[in-house]
């Protein structure tokens, strides 16, 4: 080949790499045949032509379709948008995975800008064996997972989690994307992140019932699991960091419910109390949130007077 040659090939390969609107415009210059055909450049480089051309009009065809796409998706996502805020009931069925993978990820980045603030606090591990471990490390997963289908997601933030810790790998071994989790992973505690007057740590054992869910005030839920039922596990915890605890308000929206083992818990799992503030911080109904969200083998039901105000389903 010689080198006039050469260039031209050269020079016909750069051209492939212009953007979108060079390619259109390279298009638009195309000398087509009446029948629709492009006439055949004369010359051995005729072929070479031809091929580029093809491949421009493929790569031009390909962002335009990219473009309609995106378009189409910015549409789903603006229309889900405003049906969520109007309190219209959109099937999200009908909308592409692509669309509500989209419109999840952005809530949950304006979340860790201006959502309320949830720590889970787990510097209580050591004391745990291998077995509550990994069903903690489900919990949290658990959790994530709700706080990802929430139309107000919670900033959400594992505190004390050290790198070289059991959780983290088990954190890390059992749940797909762990380090990608929309959430803060520190080794810092909740008292290194926020003043101690914005905390509120919650526990089984308070005194004081919770009465709302504020935007000005970081909620604590200590993540244990303590198949021995240690007493008093994580009002100790509080106390030792010297905050402000509160506990679901059970005693007031609940009663105890006979049954055969005469059994009646208030412990729940992590996922299972931020299931119920979650649901309380979306309806502002503690009725409802307890009603849905508290597991029924803990021997617990609504009370007859909350449950005049909010029907209770047939167990």
């Amino acid at each position: 080949m010689s080198l006039s040659e050469k260039r031209h090939v050269s020079s016909e390969t750069c051209e492939t790499d212009l953007d979108g609107v060079s390619e259109l415009m390279d298009l638009l210059r195309m000398d087509l045949d009446p029948d629709g055909e492009q006439r055949k450049a004369e010359g051995g480089d005729a072929p070479c032509s031809s091929k580029n051309v093809l491949r421009k009009q493929r790569h031009w065809e390909r962002q335009l379709a990219a473009k309609k796409s995106k378009r189409k998706e910015e549409k789903q996502r603006r229309r889900l948008n405003r049906a969520q805020e109007s309190g219209g009931d959109m099937d999200a069925a009908q909308f592409s995975k692509r669309v509500m993978k989209a419109i999840t990820k952005e809530r949950l980045a304006e979340a860790r800008s201006t959502g309320r603030k949830l720590c889970v606090d787990l510097s209580m591990t050591d004391c745990m064996s291998d077995k509550e471990i990994s069903r903690l490390a489900g919990q949290l997963r658990r959790l994530y997972g709700s706080n990802k289908k929430a139309t107000r997601p919670f900033h959400l933030f594992l505190t004390d989690l050290r790198e070289d810790s059991r959780l983290y790998r088990e954190c890390v071994r059992m749940n797909d994307g762990f380090l990608g989790y929309a959430m803060e992973i520190t080794e810092e505690s909740c008292l290194d992140l926020f003043p101690s007057e914005t905390v509120v740590y919650l526990t089984p054992d308070a005194q004081e019932a919770l009465q709302t869910v504020d935007a000005d005030t970081v909620y604590v839920l200590g993540g244990l699991v303590d198949e021995s039922i240690q007493k008093k596990l994580s009002l100790s915890r509080a106390a030792e960091l010297s905050v402000r605890t509160a506990r679901l308000p059970v005693d007031e929206y609940m009663v105890k419910k006979n049954n055969a083992k005469n059994f009646h818990s208030k412990i729940l799992a992590v996922n299972q109390v931020f299931d119920i503030l979650l649901m309380f911080s979306e309806t502002g109904s503690w009725t409802q949130a307890l009603q849905t969200w508290f597991p029924a083998g803990k021997g617990y039901v609504i009370s007859p007077e909350n449950s005049a105000r909010f029907p209770v389903e047939e167990q």
